[in-house]
């Protein structure tokens, strides 16, 4: 990668002239003018720019310029040329990093409680954990994909008590009036556990398989139970003198690991609180061998992140092993009002619904346009819009132009040579947002932000057509039509390696 590259040749610099070791940020430059990467490395030392720009040779480089004491780096057109010719070596492999050195990490995402159906925000934390288990595994981690199933407790009984029909009942909708018809029977735990397991086989799975995600484990609350895995959790935190009782319950020092409250594990009425199973189910993923847990909860559960975190310490693993993503609220909105009651059941929009109505291609773009830590407004209006407005149809049909020219363009084959034929301000700008690509993804895969993918696809897309309306590709100079095919099939190439993290279809003709 190029800013690496000149990661390392400032790094030099300043070990050849100041014998520092130093770790050095370079970032992509904000404006065109102040070149394509950029770093602020001489303001934090303290050192002269100048000096420090004198110091590094290298032919990667255009120029090197001083401004307000930022060291501006311009990326030279010959290397940016060279990159086509690797992505057409490369093809998909394009981006693939090491930087996960096969790690295993496991990533856990949904996990709704089996009580009725997936909802608008089960959509957004959905798509980002399946995207991200994408992301994590081109940059060589080991990733598997997790649904906990949490079929015991409270949610369980209540959803009994809702299809028996007596006074505690919770859940409500055509959903709990079909399970009724099903004659479950009459005693709470049986009705509550047997609807569960209705509600996941006939409602969420069926949900999940149409939102395009394929889970390695659908791992049962349960079975920490019937294995004994929660009762010697909670004999371990005994013997560690992380428990104590007080007013009949007993509670978790989680405050000796930073928790603002020490925490339940049993209630008074000797019932295990969600703690217990959850401490009991992080020490079984660590026990599996994955050394890093990725969690993604709802906006509810931003309580929770100090307990978990302080489990994970008490058993001796440590809290940066433990990422948590918490998803902000979505708000389905048309004509500029919010969306909130279904049309098919009268009650709150359902996710089968949406991606009926929308298709899955635009509702996992839109749900992973903004970052997790903000809220979502879902624009039903422009999801349905069939051009150039809607994102997903303006970057699919940038790929879909691309086939048509190699249509047109039978028995001419790319050539990645003559690349210095490549000059044009728009090739040259489609060249640098191709040789983004790795960066973007070691971003994401550091810092989870899975919203940059689908603005990258649109930023390309509009590289592209930018170089479509300025570049005739098929014309009478036949070494520029070849480099210029050359161009597309790379284009085409990250263009395609994009929509496939996303889990978006490529479509060769619209």
């Amino acid at each position: 990668m190029i800013r690496e590259e000149i990661k390392k040749l400032v790094e030099k610099a300043l070990k050849d002239l100041y014998k520092m070791e130093v770790e050095v940020e370079i970032e992509k430059s904000a404006e065109v003018s102040f070149g394509d990467y950029s770093t602020n490395i001489a303001m934090i030392l303290r050192k002269n720019p100048g000096e420090i720009t004198s110091a590094i040779k290298s032919d990667i480089l255009e120029k090197i310029e001083v401004k307000n004491s930022f060291i501006n780096f311009f990326v030279s057109k010959e290397y940016s040329r060279k990159q086509v010719g690797e992505i057409l070596k490369e093809k998909e492999s394009f981006g693939n990093l090491k930087v996960g050195k096969g790690q295993k990490v496991n990533v856990e995402f949904i996990s709704a409680n089996p009580t009725g159906p997936l909802t608008l925000g089960n959509g957004r934390g959905g798509f980002c954990g399946d995207v991200l288990a994408n992301v994590l595994t081109k940059t060589g981690y080991k990733v598997e994909r997790e649904y906990y199933i949490n079929d015991v407790g409270e949610q369980i009984k209540k959803l009994g008590h809702s299809v028996i029909g007596d006074s505690e009942a919770v859940y409500k909708g055509p959903y709990i009036e079909e399970l009724r018809k099903k004659n479950l029977g009459s005693n709470l735990d049986e009705v509550g556990k047997k609807a569960a397991k209705i509600i996941l086989e006939e409602m969420i799975k069926p949900s999940i398989k149409k939102m395009g995600i394929k889970f390695d484990n659908w791992f049962y609350e349960s079975d920490l139970y019937k294995k004994g895995e929660v009762d010697k959790i909670l004999e371990e935190l005994g013997k560690k003198n992380l428990s104590y009782e007080k007013e009949n319950a007993l509670w978790f020092r989680s405050t000796q690991f930073g928790d603002d409250k020490d925490r339940v594990l049993v209630k008074t009425d000797g019932e295990k609180t969600y703690l217990a199973s959850d401490t009991a189910y992080l020490k079984n993923k660590f026990q599996r061998g994955f050394n890093k847990l990725i969690y993604i909860w709802g906006a509810d559960h931003y309580g929770y992140i100090g307990r978990i975190k302080a489990a994970a310490e008490a058993f001796g693993y440590k809290k940066e092993q433990i990422d948590i993503i918490i998803m902000q609220l979505v708000r389905l909105l048309s004509k500029g009002k919010e969306v909130r009651m279904s049309k098919r059941t009268g009650t709150y929009i359902v996710l089968d619904e949406l991606i009926d109505e929308v298709g899955l291609d635009i509702a996992r773009f839109f749900f992973l346009t903004r970052s997790p830590n903000t809220h979502l407004n879902f624009d039903l209006d422009l999801a349905k819009e069939q051009s150039e407005k809607n994102p997903v149809y303006y970057i699919q049909y940038a790929y879909a132009r691309i086939c048509s020219i190699f249509k047109k363009a039978l028995g001419y084959k790319p050539e990645a040579k003559n690349l210095e034929l490549l000059n044009h301000v728009s090739e040259l700008k489609l060249i640098k947002q191709l040789i983004k690509f790795p960066e973007i993804i070691e971003d994401t895969a550091e810092d989870y932000q899975v919203q940059r993918i689908p603005q990258y696809a649109l930023d390309l897309a509009n590289s592209f057509h930018l170089f479509y309306r300025d570049c005739r590709v098929i014309n009478e100079d036949k070494n520029l039509e070849k480099v210029r095919l050359a161009l597309v099939l790379a284009t085409k190439i990250i263009l395609k390696n994009t929509l496939d993290l996303m889990g978006i279809s490529a479509p060769e003709k619209m």
